[in-house]
């Protein structure tokens, strides 16, 4: 097998046993991976646009997260407000109960980079990381995480909206 083979079957692998995990940890929230992350990233930015919170999502690049956002709108986790100049503006924001299933995923999530850093202890992490960012430097999902990066830097490493 080539290495760019190899290298392609790996990361496919992570991903959905990555997913898989993170999917079965979510069920009993009632959450998808996908939902999850919109709940993660409006608890650390929002208020958020519709167009913004999609510049920051991963789980739907390239498209409108309206018909994931409207669900979520349904299940009264976020609260959509359209502006009082131009209806086609939405502001997005958690409920009191979206923020307590946010912290829910926290979390989940907290448990995954656990098992993460178990399973890379003593590794160089930083020479994979910069690999990856490299090998991944023109996804439009990579975008995404290279904007939540830079929030969270102009910030002062501080998450927008936890509260610190």
């Amino acid at each position: 097998m080539r290495p760019a083979e190899e290298l392609r079957y790996l990361i496919l692998a992570i991903q959905r046993e990555g997913n898989r995990k993170l999917s079965s940890e979510l069920r009993p929230l009632g959450l998808t991976p996908s939902q999850a992350e919109v709940l993660r990233v409006l608890a650390d930015h929002q208020p958020l646009t519709l167009a913004g919170l999609g510049d920051l999502l991963v789980c739907e690049t390239g498209g409108s997260p309206s018909r994931l956002v409207d669900r979520l709108v349904a299940m009264e986790l976020i609260d959509k407000q359209t502006g009082s100049t131009d209806r086609r503006q939405i502001t997005l924001g958690l409920t009191p109960a979206g923020r307590h299933l946010a912290a829910e995923v926290a979390r989940v999530e907290e448990r995954l980079y656990g098992a993460i850093d178990t399973a890379t202890a003593g590794q160089s992490v930083d020479a994979t990381l910069q690999l990856l960012r490299g090998f991944a430097a023109d996804f439009p999902a990579v975008r995404a995480v290279e904007r939540r990066a830079a929030l969270r830097e102009r910030h002062g490493g501080r998450l927008v909206g936890d509260g610190r």
